[in-house]
């Protein structure tokens, strides 16, 4: 099954429309094992889609106080902290140049240190 850009782009639209005003990114270890910061979206979370379904998050974000000590695996998107619907699971985290969906600063966490989000995309599938 194969998508036009421009329903790509439209589907990608709905996840900012459904995210709303107090969507936040969890930053977790390997398997969502531990939420190791959660960092407030904008609002909305990112400007229209562009191209094959490229959605690009409005960065940088920050959590001022990480959560908890660990490596930085994975991400989801929930509507609101800490209990919200979960929107999005499954991106992946990694240092600057990674190619990962959210690249952080830094991937190794400590409590109470500041965690950036340098760069955050999502792209539509196929």
């Amino acid at each position: 099954m194969q998508y036009s850009d421009e329903l790509k782009c439209a589907r990608m639209n709905a996840i900012t429309s459904v995210c709303g005003a107090t969507a936040v990114l969890e930053i977790c270890t390997a398997a969502y094992g531990s939420v190791l910061a959660t960092i407030p979206l904008a609002n909305p979370i990112a400007p229209a889609a562009t191209g094959a379904g490229l959605l690009t998050l409005t960065t940088p974000r920050q959590d001022d106080y990480a959560d908890a000590t660990g490596t930085a695996a994975a991400a989801r998107v929930r509507k609101s902290s800490p209990s919200g619907d979960i929107v999005i699971t499954g991106l992946t985290v990694g240092a600057v140049g990674s190619g990962a969906n959210i690249e952080l600063d830094n991937t190794s966490i400590n409590e109470d240190q500041l965690v950036r989000i340098v760069s955050a995309t999502i792209l539509h599938a196929v």
